[in-house]
């Protein structure tokens, strides 16, 4: 039950009562990271589908799961991108200390597999 002064909404929402609005160029830089993820995710799927339909030496079975491999890990970095970008702001807003990012190692080992898969592929046929 709310009392005159609205005293339980605050109660409610203790945390979004002690957010503020940070620097503009801060959340701009947030935004701009976020947008590079974005690009990132879709350079993998303009890849997937190069190697998906492109790719006629390497065997069908190959080259989709390299195809697949791909688009799944553009999936991957395009949803954590967004996660990404949601907790900085929110950490921005809060004065805290700006999460670290799985992305980068996520990224990292995605390609690598899919690189070695590739090799592999193209040593095999």
């Amino acid at each position: 039950m709310a009392d005159a002064a609205g005293g339980a909404e605050e109660r409610e929402h203790p945390a979004e009562a002690a957010e503020r609005e940070p620097d503009y160029r801060f959340t701009l830089a947030n935004e701009r990271t976020f947008l590079a993820w974005i690009r990132t995710s879709l350079g993998l799927i303009a890849g997937g589908v190069v190697v998906h339909q492109l790719f006629e030496p390497l065997a069908d079975v190959p080259r989709r799961i390299i195809a697949i491999g791909c688009v799944v890990l553009a999936s991957a970095v395009a949803a954590g991108a967004y996660f990404h970008w949601r907790s900085v702001q929110r950490a921005m807003r809060r004065s805290d200390p700006l999460p670290g990012s799985t992305l980068v190692p996520i990224l990292a080992i995605g390609a690598t597999v899919i690189a070695v898969g590739a090799v592999v592929a193209v040593v095999v046929s």
